[in-house]
């Protein structure tokens, strides 16, 4: 069974087309602009070719594991027809498991379920709130954020070296921080993990989007991810990897599909025979467009050639970065130095001003989306800045004296789908915000921050 996918055009040149390209928005000093969407690490634009492949399956929709009907069958197939693609494009060896989940921390949060008893975890400081809250049945070993990536190495082998001998250990670890952008050094921690007998999962939120991953070459246990990081639309995520504490763990939800017989018993209980592959986690009617949208834009990121999206990315996070080192105000956030590899996830302060305030008036005066705040990673971003955060939404709070850090973060992101243009704008937007102001006053509306209509502009 098959259905009619969109015609791939072999020479496509990045960007990727992407949803929301031609979308325009108000600016409070009048007119619209066209959007320009700079907040990839959030959620990334779902790709064109997803969304018409996805179109295209949705008049077949059926339930899947359910119907001897065509439609149903039809989706089944297509439903584990997509967990074969994401195999692929992770490089699973043979033996893996390919789970569907809602996100990257619903993936974590199955995985820290199936932890087996008396397991220790160890995790940086540096981690995504995905990856660092999880594992709370555990005993946690956080670790102080490392300057270098060997001093990451270094650090987890210490920690290690003084752990009991023997008992389960894992380690999570980021490939990308979403906060720097920076790589992580993964195989060489992978590497210590399985010289210590500790096992290692790969949050890869952040590095699946801008960069492949293969977990045989990294030598990692298991790796997650989101599908709405990966220009994939709906609610949709993957745990994959080794079998073995998945298959001896209780199912992460108990219900329909995760069942192999169901009995009921004399004394008026159940007797329940799990299933022992991937559908042991994935109760319940499975989402199977958010899941053939994942295998979508694995496709699509495949057939553009990663090495070209990578490359072009890379000219991308070049010209950021030499524009912002442009703007003596501008402090670009790093643990690993100038020199680090990185995608294209940038966090930066400016000199004088709220960080809140000045993201609002990107948006509200330029039509350019960015975030700020501490990016559910509050203890990186602590360490970064040197303070103690503001509270969230605090837009009104009185800017920062010159000189003085500020309480939060501007983060800039970007990937396949993002042109030019938009960098070009953003990096001038900085340089006019930061030598005239905004020219509009902001306050805080419901914990945003939005330009205060009824004062006068400024």
């Amino acid at each position: 069974m098959s259905v009619p996918t969109a015609v791939v055009d072999p020479s496509v040149c990045a960007p990727l087309a992407v949803l929301g390209a031609d979308v325009t928005v108000p600016l409070v000093t009048g007119g619209e602009v066209g959007y320009a969407a700079l907040d990839y690490a959030a959620s990334a634009p779902a790709l064109q070719r997803v969304w018409d492949d996805v179109a295209a399956y949705a008049p077949y929709y059926g339930s899947v594991h359910r119907g001897a009907g065509y439609l149903s069958q039809l989706s089944t197939d297509l439903f584990e027809s997509s967990r074969v693609t994401v195999a692929e494009f992770l490089g699973c060896r043979a033996e893996d498991q390919v789970v569907f989940t809602r996100s990257t921390t619903d993936s974590l949060n199955l995985l820290a379920a199936a932890l087996p008893a008396d397991c220790e975890v160890f995790v940086f400081e540096t981690e995504h709130h995905a990856s660092l809250l999880p594992w709370r049945g555990a005993r946690v070993t956080c670790l102080d954020a490392p300057r270098t990536p060997d001093q990451a190495v270094a650090t987890l082998e210490r920690a290690l070296s003084g752990r009991a001998p023997h008992g389960p250990a894992l380690v999570c670890v980021t490939g990308a921080s979403n906060v720097t952008g920076e790589l992580w050094p993964v195989r060489e921690l992978a590497a210590a993990a399985h010289a210590h007998g500790a096992r290692i999962v790969l949050d890869a939120a952040q590095l699946a989007p801008h960069h492949p991953v293969d977990i045989a070459e990294l030598d990692v246990d298991w790796v997650a991810f989101s599908g709405h990081k990966l220009y994939a639309p709906f609610g949709s995520g993957v745990l994959a990897g080794r079998a073995d504490w998945l298959v001896d763990a209780e199912p992460y939800l108990a219900g329909g599909g995760a069942s192999r017989k169901v009995t009921r018993r004399t004394d008026g209980g159940v007797d329940v025979e799990w299933h022992t592959t991937a559908a042991r986690h994935e109760a319940g009617s499975p989402n199977v467009i958010g899941v053939y949208s994942i295998a979508a834009a694995c496709k699509a990121l495949t057939e553009a050639g990663f090495d070209r999206l990578v490359a072009r990315e890379q000219q991308l996070v070049t010209r950021v970065r030499e524009g912002l080192a442009g703007v003596p105000e501008v402090k670009v956030l790093s643990l690993f130095g100038d020199d680090a590899p990185r995608v294209g996830v940038i966090s930066f302060v400016v000199e004088g001003w709220n960080s809140s305030h000045f993201a609002a008036a990107l948006s509200a005066e330029y039509g350019i989306g960015v975030r700020d705040g501490l990016f559910c990673a509050h203890p990186l971003v602590r360490t970064l800045l040197g303070s103690e955060p503001q509270e969230p939404g605090e837009c009104g709070a009185p800017e920062a004296a010159p000189g003085e850090r500020s309480l939060n973060a501007i983060r800039v992101s970007f990937g396949a789908g993002t042109p030019d243009e938009h960098i070009e704008r953003f990096l001038g937007a900085v340089r006019e915000l930061v030598g005239k102001g905004a020219r509009w006053t902001y306050r805080t509306e419901e914990g945003r921050c939005v330009p205060d209509r009824g004062a006068a502009q400024v």
